[in-house]
C-alpha cells in the first residue's frame, strides 16, 4: 500500500462507522485528550466555536485567537480551559506576534487546526497587496503552521488540520495568475483556488512533517447554514447555490438539507483526536472519513485529483515561501 498521498493514492474511504449526519457528540465518545494544547483559529464563532467546545470538554486546553477579542470572550464565556489571543489573519505581522507568543510559553501544540476562513468577499488585499481569500483562507495558514512548527515538533506527536471546502472544486490552482492581477476577479473562483492551494499544502506538508511525528489533514466540513461565512455573500450567488429565492427568501426545504453546526464540526473534530488516522495523513477528509477521488461529473462530493498532485504540491510549497517569507526547519 503506498504510504503517501501524492496523486490520491490513499483516497479511499476506511469505513469509520460515522457518516455525514454523525456529530462532534458521536465522534468524541471514548476520546480523552487531558492535557493536550490546541489551537483552533476561528474558534470563537460557527464550526470552530463546535470544535472548541467539543475538544475542551474531552480535555484539551484550547488557544482561541480572534480578530475581534471582545466577541470572542462574550463567545466563549463558560467554556473551560480555552485562552484567547489576538489575531488578524489578513496582517502577516500579527501572525509573527501571536506564534512568538505561543512559542514563548514553552508548550508543545498537539493539535492546529486552521479554521478560520472567509468567502463570497468583494476584491480586497492586505498590507502585502494579496488578494483576501489567498491570503486568509490559504497563506496565513502555510505561514501560522510554519512558525509554530517548533511547537509541533515538540509535542512528540501531533496533528494538522486544515479546513478546506467542496469548493475546491470552482478552480484548480492558478500558477499564472494567483492574485488576480492579470485577469477578472471572481469570487468564487477566488475561494476555489484558495482551497485547493490549502489541500495541496496539506499533502505535502504530511510528507515533509511526518518523520518528526506530526501528520496533517485537509478536511470538507459539508453544506452548514447558521455559520458567519456567508455574512458578505451577494444575493444573486446565495440564490445562485438555491439558498434563497428569486424574491430573496430563503428556501426551507434547502436550508433544512444542511448540516448542522454540531455535524459540520464532527470531520474536524475526528481528524484531531481519531485513531483511526494514527498512521495515515495527508488525505481529505469528508463526513468524517477519507473521501473518495472525485469524478467527472457535476459538483457533488470526493477530492479532486488536481488537488493532490504531487508535482502541483512542491512547486505550491516554493511559491508560498517565496510570497510569505515563511520556511519550515525541517531539521
Amino acid at each position: 500500500m503506498a504510504k503517501e498521498n501524492y496523486n490520491g493514492a490513499l483516497q479511499h474511504p476506511i469505513g469509520t462507522g460515522f457518516n455525514g449526519t454523525s456529530t462532534t457528540t458521536d465522534v468524541i465518545k471514548g476520546i480523552d485528550i487531558n492535557g493536550k494544547i490546541a489551537i483552533v483559529t476561528g474558534g470563537n464563532t460557527g464550526i470552530g466555536l463546535e470544535t472548541v467546545k467539543t475538544l475542551s470538554k474531552a480535555g484539551a486546553t484550547v488557544i482561541v485567537p480572534a480578530r475581534d477579542v471582545q466577541k470572542a470572550r462574550k463567545n466563549l464565556e463558560g467554556i473551560t480551559n480555552v485562552e484567547i489571543e489576538e489575531l488578524h489573519l489578513m496582517n502577516p505581522d500579527s501572525i509573527d506576534t501571536f506564534a512568538e507568543k505561543f512559542l514563548a510559553s514553552g508548550r508543545p501544540l498537539h493539535l492546529l487546526i486552521n479554521n478560520a476562513g472567509i468567502m463570497f468577499v468583494p476584491l480586497r488585499r492586505n498590507s502585502r497587496g494579496i488578494e483576501s481569500q489567498l491570503a486568509v483562507n490559504y497563506l496565513a495558514v502555510f505561514q501560522l503552521t510554519a512558525l509554530l512548527w517548533r511547537a509541533l515538533k515538540q509535542a512528540d506527536g501531533a496533528r494538522v488540520i486544515n479546513v478546506s471546502s467542496l469548493g475546491h472544486h470552482f478552480a484548480p490552482f492558478n500558477f499564472d495568475d494567483p492574485n488576480f492581477e492579470q485577469r477578472e476577479y471572481n469570487t468564487l473562483q477566488a475561494y476555489g483556488h484558495s482551497k485547493t492551494a490549502v489541500n495541496l499544502f496539506s499533502l505535502e506538508l504530511d510528507n515533509r512533517a511526518k518523520p518528526f511525528g506530526v501528520r496533517a489533514y485537509s478536511l470538507h466540513p459539508g453544506n452548514i447554514w447558521g455559520t458567519e461565512l456567508t455574512r458578505e455573500a451577494p444575493l444573486e450567488i446565495l440564490q445562485q447555490f438555491g439558498f434563497y429565492d428569486d424574491k430573496g427568501k430563503a428556501v426551507p426545504e434547502v436550508i433544512e438539507s444542511l448540516k448542522t453546526v454540531p455535524q459540520g464540526a464532527a470531520t474536524t473534530v475526528w481528524a484531531a483526536t481519531s485513531p483511526l488516522l494514527s498512521s495515515t495523513g495527508g488525505v481529505y477528509l469528508e463526513d468524517v472519513d477519507v473521501a473518495a477521488l472525485a469524478t467527472n461529473s457535476p459538483i457533488s462530493n470526493g477530492v479532486k485529483s488536481y488537488s493532490l498532485e504531487e508535482a502541483s504540491a512542491k512547486r505550491l510549497w516554493q511559491m508560498t515561501e517565496v510570497l510569505t517569507g515563511a520556511k519550515f526547519n525541517f531539521s
